[in-house]
């Protein structure tokens, strides 16, 4: 295996995990180590009650994000996140629309194509959800969430080019499903903001992916049960210390798998909001405990995709 190995490391990559766990020495542009980011964030109400449950609880809030898509969402809806967002300068980051799980096709039905739902299936798709992203810039947001690196490459060459707003925070769906830090910083240089690794990844092997890329890691300390269900929050103090920076994210285990989400299930939504960030506040306990010295970033940071409004 030496000359794989040797030949990753001339290249500029880890030749392999790095067991020995090293402190990153990379950070947010505020100098922070880690924000946090509570998902599954489906709607004005939803995001309403995460600002009261983190008023409550006395936690900090930077991220939230959302994942039924701007198409779910009315012009009057995604105005209302903006402006909460705005309000309380943090990122608003909406998914994108149409995708392959909603669509025609049975590929993704079937066991070994359920990892396929994110992707865009077709140009039309990709047409689809690049007008979503259009659309929900033009009401004031300024982040975005997309699981697909073709339409990644579009975004990031509409920003370029004027036709998305250059400020625009794309960030990669833990659907993508890129799992090496070759892949990763593949998805680095072609415009992701921030990415979500797989929930089951290794210490190890989250310090080899930081050593190869800059941009934040986005990190499920507990999982949704259809991601894996992990609970890791006595993994967070060591999470930030060797992926910095890191969004820590607060998935929830036992929950209902809300997507699309609507009103025929908004009470469910939102009362999974708020556990969220009831798990938030049980992190933070442990942070402080066990890395009381590690640095959180700022509301409203400048890199943050906070709405226009």
């Amino acid at each position: 295996m030496k000359k794989t190995r040797d030949f990753l490391q001339n290249s500029g990559y880890p030749p392999g995990e790095l067991y020995d766990l090293p402190t990153s020495e990379k950070r947010f542009p505020d100098g922070a180590q880690y924000r946090i980011e509570i998902p599954s964030t489906e709607g004005p109400r939803a995001l309403a009650a995460v600002l009261e449950a983190a008023e409550r609880y006395g936690v900090t809030i930077h991220r939230v994000s959302q994942g039924s898509g701007i198409w779910m969402l009315t012009d009057e809806e995604i105005r209302e996140m903006c402006r909460l967002g705005a309000e309380a300068g943090i990122e608003v980051s909406l998914f994108v629309g149409p995708r392959a799980a909603w669509g025609t096709g049975a590929q993704v039905r079937a066991s070994a194509g359920k990892n396929l739902g994110a992707r865009l299936r077709g140009m039309d798709e990709v047409v689809y959800a690049t007008e979503d992203i259009i659309r929900g810039c033009e009401l004031g947001l300024r982040s975005v969430l997309v699981a697909d690196e073709g339409q990644l490459w579009l975004v990031n060459e509409m920003k370029k080019a004027g036709a998305l707003p250059a400020d625009l925070v794309v960030k990669i769906s833990v659907q993508m499903g890129a799992a090496n830090p070759i892949s990763i910083k593949l998805l680095e240089s072609m415009g992701a903001g921030s990415y979500n690794t797989p929930t089951d990844l290794t210490l190890p092997q989250m310090a080899a992916i930081r050593a190869a890329i800059d941009i934040p890691l986005d990190v499920y300390v507990e999982a949704p049960d259809d991601f894996g269900g992990f609970v890791r929050h006595y993994e967070t103090p060591e999470l930030i210390r060797v992926a910095a920076p890191v969004y820590v994210k607060l998935g929830l285990r036992n929950a209902a798998n809300i997507y699309p989400s609507g009103l025929h299930i908004e009470d469910s939504a939102i009362k999974q909001s708020q556990e969220r960030v009831h798990r938030t506040a049980l992190v933070m306990n442990i942070i402080k405990r066990y890395a009381g010295d590690a640095v959180m970033g700022a509301v409203g940071a400048d890199d943050l995709g906070i709405p226009a409004v």
